[in-house]
């Protein structure tokens, strides 16, 4: 093995160091994802950010908030795409919204919205089913870059051909291209979905509960977790929920192992789709 050539046992140790130093200086805690995301991700990052060793960009990090917030760029990952899984909106449409219209109001969480698509595929589902006038939904995130982008709700055109095909599946009322207007390449979303739209800068890994709610979103966000965090996640959901509150998962994740099993019951299990007991 070459000199250059840094063995396995170093790596998981210079990972470990490149987490702590970022929670000590920046205050973001990564220290519970899971260990092998977060490697596949930092050894991506290394490459990307011309870094020969997690010792190098570690020092580099420390000395520079503009290379950190490139960093943060790679260790989460936004993926996103509007009405992804269109059968999981379908259901919402079908199973949970005539029980949304017996609250007066309703508060939705949107926690790990990334770059907007599920904030904006809420916010549509909600307008043409009577209720997006009496709800507020709180569209959180780690990612400041990523909430910057929710917030502006501009997306290529070349996306929205999934977007609208995913929007049709889930029960569509209209035509998706009724809530943007395109213009040199892009799709921009009318501004009136985000009008009871608050976004806002949460952790599920640090932070607490800002707000009781009757419905929250987590989609794929929880399988980038180990299991002690994904229980703290479950635990803020928990208790951010009114009595006989909805939670939605992403298609890959499930409480059934969690910690708090017991204290939601399946709606719809395929869908992923749970009720607080």
């Amino acid at each position: 093995m070459s000199a250059g050539m840094t063995t396995p046992p170093n790596t998981d140790i210079e990972i470990r160091l490149l987490i702590e130093a970022i929670y000590l200086k920046y205050s973001y805690d990564f220290r519970d994802y899971s260990g092998a995301s977060i490697k596949r991700r930092i050894q991506h990052a290394l490459r990307q950010l011309e870094c020969n060793t997690i010792s190098a960009l570690q020092e580099r990090v420390l000395r520079d908030p503009t290379l950190f917030m490139q960093l943060l760029q790679y260790l989460t990952i936004p993926v996103s795409e509007m009405f992804r899984d269109p059968e999981h909106f379908l259901a919402i449409r079908r199973e949970v919204v005539p029980l949304l219209k017996t609250y007066p109001s309703i508060k939705v969480w949107v926690a790990g919205c990334s770059t907007g698509e599920e904030v904006y595929s809420m916010a549509i589902l909600l307008r043409e089913e009577g209720l997006l006038e009496r709800t507020i939904v709180y569209a959180t995130d780690i990612n400041p870059r990523s909430l910057e982008k929710a917030k502006q709700g501009i997306y290529s055109l070349e996306s929205l051909r999934t977007h609208t095909e995913n929007y049709q599946r889930a029960g569509g009322a209209g035509s998706l291209s009724d809530y943007y207007t395109a213009a040199y390449g892009n799709a921009i979303f009318d501004s009136s979905l985000r009008d009871n739209v608050t976004f806002a800068d949460h952790s599920l890994a640090t932070d607490s509960v800002f707000s009781e709610t009757q419905l929250i979103s987590c989609r794929n966000v929880l399988i980038y977790f180990n299991k002690k965090l994904q229980d703290r996640a479950f635990g803020l959901f928990h208790e951010s929920l009114c009595h006989r509150g909805f939670l939605m998962l992403g298609s890959k994740e499930t409480l059934d192992f969690s910690a708090y099993s017991r204290r939601f019951e399946a709606l719809i299990r395929q869908e992923r789709i749970y009720r607080k007991s």
